[in-house]
């Protein structure tokens, strides 16, 4: 079970556990789409890559620089597995794509397997359930090349979502108790600062998210791209602060780093911390107990937890058929909209090789960072090309930009999946 205790000082201290069944979701629409024949324009390890914006990597090279290939070729590819994710329904005026032909296009054009999506129209209506933005077909192809076996799920939310701040949170915590529901994985790629959220309202999230770890559901959230001030549209005075749902104890954050690969076999060469990645420490919870003798954390909750590749240029190529045509596309910078359905697709592949449900992997993370096993499984990222927005520097082995750093997934899903303690922390 998850202990939960509230100090004098009204920050939460919160640990992993674990319990069964996932509750039932709303009104889905579910396509399995075929990719056709394979495009001349493929590439595959060997060659180097163009997107409109530079050099990009294709898929398989984006998955062998992060060690992720050799466990496709073991058999484990999220099959058995569903990953959701939560998007906006695009405004008429916002150029949307069709997702249906965005993963028809990149898996034609990356020779990549049928992709089976559902979306759950409850909240955001049945009218054009297939319409997408950029922001969700990134989710979807990161996740989808990660994971090809598993099932894409998407959670519709009004395309208002962002016209206010009341919008935006009522909106975030109707779209995440959806999102945990029938799926063995959630990937939000959005966020929030803290001080936007009333007390009721991280009391809710936390509830849900409790939910989420009672059903074995494993929650990933980007820890946002406006580094230490996520303070968005005008909506309010700078506040130096972490974002939710990241910071919540029970959600594995996700910083950026701008990654950088052989260009021909994708090889991993170097990561550097991305300047706007969202980090720091929690104003509403304190510190975890897998956090406890950290270097680096403070007494609140540190986020984010782990990283990924958020660059843009030099990173995974996308198609998006409303607005390139078709052909591989950049969006520059994807920021932690890209690095948290990396972790998505990742989890997807840990369930699998455990044949169950992980659940709450931070204590899983901590303890592996921990040991000697730490640099084989992690690129432990110490470099920063700039101060950025974020303002904490990169640092051996954790810190407030790029947590513990990024994956070698042939390393860590193995030691996932074997990680069976699941005692409260």
């Amino acid at each position: 079970m998850v202990a939960v205790a509230a100090l004098s000082t009204g920050v939460l201290v919160v640990g992993c556990g674990r319990s069964s069944q996932h509750p039932r979701a709303g009104a889905t629409v579910t396509t399995t789409v075929a990719p056709g024949s394979p495009s001349t324009v493929a590439a595959t390890s060997g060659a180097p890559l163009y997107c409109h914006l530079g050099p990009c990597l294709s898929p398989q090279q984006y998955l062998d620089a992060y060690g992720i290939q050799p466990l496709l070729d073991s058999g484990i590819d999220g099959r058995g597995e569903t990953v959701t994710v939560a998007a906006p329904v695009p405004p008429p005026n916002a150029g949307p794509t069709d997702i249906r032909q965005d993963l028809a296009s990149f898996d034609r054009t990356f020779r990549l397997p049928a992709a089976r999506i559902e979306v759950v129209t409850t909240l955001g209506g049945s009218a054009s359930p297939w319409l997408a933005t950029g922001e969700e077909a990134g989710d979807l192809e990161h996740v989808h090349a990660v994971a090809p076996g598993a099932t894409l799920r998407v959670v519709l939310i009004p395309s208002n979502v962002l016209q206010s701040a009341a919008n935006a949170t009522a909106d975030m915590l109707a779209a995440l108790r959806l999102a945990i529901s029938e799926t063995d994985v959630v990937s939000i790629s959005w966020s929030l600062g803290e001080h936007y959220f009333s007390k009721a309202q991280v009391a809710e999230m936390h509830s849900i998210l409790l939910s989420a770890e009672a059903h074995h559901v494993t929650v990933i959230g980007s820890s946002g791209d406006d580094g230490w001030f996520p303070t968005p549209r005008g909506w309010g005075g700078q506040v130096k602060e972490v974002s939710l749902p990241a910071s919540d104890p029970l959600v594995l954050g996700v910083g950026g780093t701008i990654l950088t690969a052989n260009p021909k076999t994708g090889a991993y060469i170097s990561e550097t911390a991305w300047p706007d990645s969202g980090g720091g420490f929690s104003h509403v919870y304190a510190r975890p107990g897998y956090q406890n003798g950290v270097p680096g954390i403070s007494k609140t909750r540190g986020a984010p937890d782990v990283a990924g590749d958020a660059g843009g240029v030099g990173g995974m190529a996308l198609v998006l058929t409303g607005t390139s045509g078709g052909e591989p596309h950049l969006i520059s910078p994807p920021g932690t909209s890209s690095s948290a359905p990396l972790w998505g697709g990742l989890a997807a592949l840990a369930d699998q090789r455990a044949d169950h449900d992980l659940g709450c992997i931070n204590r899983a993370i901590y303890s592996i960072a921990r040991s000697s096993s730490y640099h084989n499984a992690f690129h432990d990222i110490t470099t920063d090309i700039t101060t950025g927005t974020d303002g904490y520097p990169a640092a051996p082995g954790w810190d407030p930009i790029t947590g513990w750093g990024t994956p070698n997934a042939q390393i860590l899903i193995p030691l996932l999946a074997r990680f069976t303690n699941h005692s409260t922390t």
